[in-house]
């Protein structure tokens, strides 16, 4: 289905469909080149500013995470404020200018802080990513719009880490930061003259404590918003606990670390191009039976390779099979419910998304965390870990369609009701 993109104020089209979805893409890819192509370089930032600890050197990619989980609850207020371009130039200004304070950072310590203020920075583009795709686009269409970011977004982690160990081939770890900050401020000045203010006036929010709780108390309390914002969640511990497990399963249950960058790109390329086949058929099939049934899928993938880790020797090419199958199954839930989540937030999209985005990132890392120190020398305790996630993530769809599976967006005459419920007059 094809999608058109509003006119600016002057009447004129700022930018066409395909260069829009690649600029919120290469919005979405500053957080990820921000932690990937940081980790060849973390043994020669250790060395240099005197931290011998291999896990205080993990520091780096933490303190950027911390960051961005907690700097997602101020980016949407203000943007339902000021407008999504006023803000968005900000945010990413800000990443660029943090990227040169960690490119010169004398101390470790100073290296952190610059970090945590380039990941609350970074927010920016997570928060407002989300809440432009919502105003511009709705239901199928939207779902199709995430998919298409995510699949680009998700190209990005195969190419972060040989991209930073090709700078450190030419230059030092230093050089990583200049070329963030170089990436930022194309960024900065591609969205400022292409990307039209999205924000309609009639949605605009007063910057008062008053207003911003009222819109957080409709994004906790709207029974799409939290049930899917909860899911999600669930969901996305199982990612986390991947992101911080992969490694050692490599290494210590499979012994392959040569291998490492080749199973990273295994599981990461069927994901993205899943991303893709769920923009084309999200249109035919809708949003609930399309993510309903990627999340089952999840979930049986899950179980099933806990069994076979359980009672076989699993070789590594069973193993990366297994975790592509989980994992195209995963790009298959998240941008359906991350739309589901958003149905009713038009008139908050920025409070909401923050809200979204802070529950989904600081509870999927908690998930994640307690998986991954969970590791015992076998994979076991990580696939047990996703098949959770992915049950919890089950149970709480059923808890918020009523224990109704698979029925096409808008036809349900709950969801109806909830908007009736959910949603203040002003508010529509």
């Amino acid at each position: 289905m094809p999608f058109h993109l509003p006119h600016d104020g002057s009447g004129k089209r700022r930018s066409g469909p395909r260069e829009t979805v690649a600029l919120l893409a290469g919005l979405m890819a500053l957080n990820a080149f921000a932690i990937d192509a940081m980790i060849p370089a973390l043994p020669d930032i250790g060395l240099e500013l005197g931290v011998a600890t291999e896990n205080r050197r993990q520091l780096v990619v933490v303190a950027y995470f911390l960051g961005f989980g907690v700097g997602q609850i101020f980016w949407g207020p203000m943007a339902d404020r000021f407008g999504r371009k006023p803000i968005l130039a900000a945010g990413v200004a800000l990443y660029a200018a943090f990227a040169l304070l960690c490119g010169i950072a004398g101390s470790f310590e100073l290296l952190i802080a610059g970090r945590v203020a380039m990941g609350a920075s970074a927010a920016v583009t997570r928060v407002l990513v989300t809440a432009m795709v919502r105003d511009l686009f709705e239901g199928e269409e939207m779902a199709r719009i995430m998919s298409l970011v995510f699949m680009v977004f998700m190209l990005v982690p195969m190419l972060a880490p040989n991209i930073g160990q090709a700078i450190l081939w030419i230059a030092d770890w230093r050089a990583i930061f200049l070329v963030l900050a170089g990436y930022g401020a194309a960024m900065w000045l591609w969205s400022f003259l292409k990307l039209p203010e999205t924000l309609h006036p009639e949605f605009r929010r007063a910057l008062n404590g008053a207003e911003i709780w009222q819109g957080v108390r409709l994004a906790a309390t709207d029974r799409l918003s939290i049930g899917y914002t909860m899911a999600l969640t669930a969901v996305f511990g199982g990612l986390t606990a991947y992101i911080s497990s992969i490694q050692q399963i490599v290494f210590d249950v499979f012994d392959s670390g040569q291998l490492i960058g080749l199973i990273f790109a295994a599981i990461a390329g069927p994901m993205a191009v899943a991303s893709w086949g769920n923009s084309r058929v999200v249109g035919r099939f809708g949003l609930r039976r399309t993510g309903h049934a990627g999340l089952i899928a999840f979930v049986v993938v899950a179980i099933t390779h806990a069994l076979v880790a359980e009672f076989t020797i699993e070789p590594l090419w069973l193993f990366v099979l297994l975790m592509e199958l989980m994992f195209v199954s995963f790009a298959f839930t998240t941008s359906n419910f991350g739309t589901l989540a958003m149905t009713n937030m038009a008139p908050i999209a920025g409070t909401a998304s923050s809200f979204q985005g802070v529950t989904g990132t600081i509870g999927g890392a908690l998930l994640g965390l307690t998986i991954g120190q969970a590791f015992d020398g076998t994979q076991l305790p990580f696939l047990i870990g996703c098949a959770m996630c992915g049950s919890v993530a089950l149970i709480l769809v059923l808890w918020t369609e009523r224990g109704r599976l698979f029925a096409a967006i808008g036809k349900p005459e709950e969801e109806e009701e909830l908007v009736e419920e959910t949603c203040p007059p002003d508010l529509g």
